[in-house]
């Protein structure tokens, strides 16, 4: 029996991580702001699952909130084996239209809140000789876009650092870049998706499973579906200008709906 924490856990990916993860049989720990909703779905997941389901309200904007974090994963008595870092939000608008302390914020929880609940997690994983953290960063992290891609680019580039850093010690590290998925993410960043084609869509169920399986085959970078593979594939081939045209009219279809 293990168990996993994970932040953000109460909608979208991270409720799909928590479904499956429970599935399996793992006991949990869930984090986000909203207690009423972290109450709701432990309740939901105990009871459909059968596993212990404990709940930490704790907005990772905060220096209190990343603190709490931290000290839950560093409770050697109740060990963490699986962390999953997915909170995370977005900003509607350019760079200069969006307000200094919500790009600040995004900074807080894409990047620092990341870096010291991994930290957190890793030595008792360590010890133990097995734990995985999964970091869900976005496809965004490939496309020069913003505080918001800066940010994830940041995700995967240390994740696959500390990655090789831990190799043979029985700790993997994977960061996972999913495309467009069917979660709340763009409603609560205010942007428009009316322009956004189906087959661009993928569930947050999918997006896990996927995610799940690389990081079993030891794999540090889980880009899900052959069309989002495709299109980091060539992204990466693209000059930095190019790229920055192809964000650029993505911001502009998110604004104008």
């Amino acid at each position: 029996m293990t168990t996993a924490l994970i932040t953000g856990a109460t909608a979208g990916i991270g409720a799909a991580f928590a479904r499956r993860l429970a599935r399996e049989g793992r006991d949990l720990v869930l984090v986000a702001r909203n207690t009423e909703r972290l109450e709701s779905s432990a309740a939901e997941l105990g009871k459909r699952y059968g596993v212990q389901v404990e709940i930490l309200t704790a907005d990772l904007a905060t220096d209190a909130g990343i603190a709490a974090v931290e000290d839950r994963l560093r409770d050697s008595e109740r060990p963490v084996d699986i962390l999953i870092n997915n909170a995370g939000f977005g900003n509607k608008g350019a760079f200069l239209s969006v307000p200094l302390q919500d790009e600040l914020d995004m900074v807080k929880v894409h990047i620092e809140a990341v870096l010291r609940l991994t930290m957190a997690a890793i030595p008792g994983m360590r010890d133990r000789g097995f734990g995985g953290i999964i970091n869900v960063a976005s496809v965004a992290a490939f496309l020069p876009r913003g505080t918001y891609g800066a940010s994830k680019a940041w995700m995967v580039s240390f994740t696959q650092g500390i990655a090789r850093d831990l190799g043979g010690t029985g700790v993997r590290l994977l960061a996972l870049c999913p495309g467009f998925t069917r979660t709340e993410f763009h409603e609560r960043a205010g942007m428009g998706t009316s322009n956004i084609p189906g087959w661009a869509w993928l569930s947050a169920d999918r997006v896990v499973d996927e995610a799940l399986l690389d990081l079993s085959r030891g794999r540090t970078l889980s880009v899900p579906s052959k069309r989002y593979k495709a299109a980091v594939a060539i992204g990466r081939m693209l000059p930095p200008g190019k790229l920055g045209g192809i964000s650029s009219k993505a911001a502009r279809t998110y604004r104008t709906n």
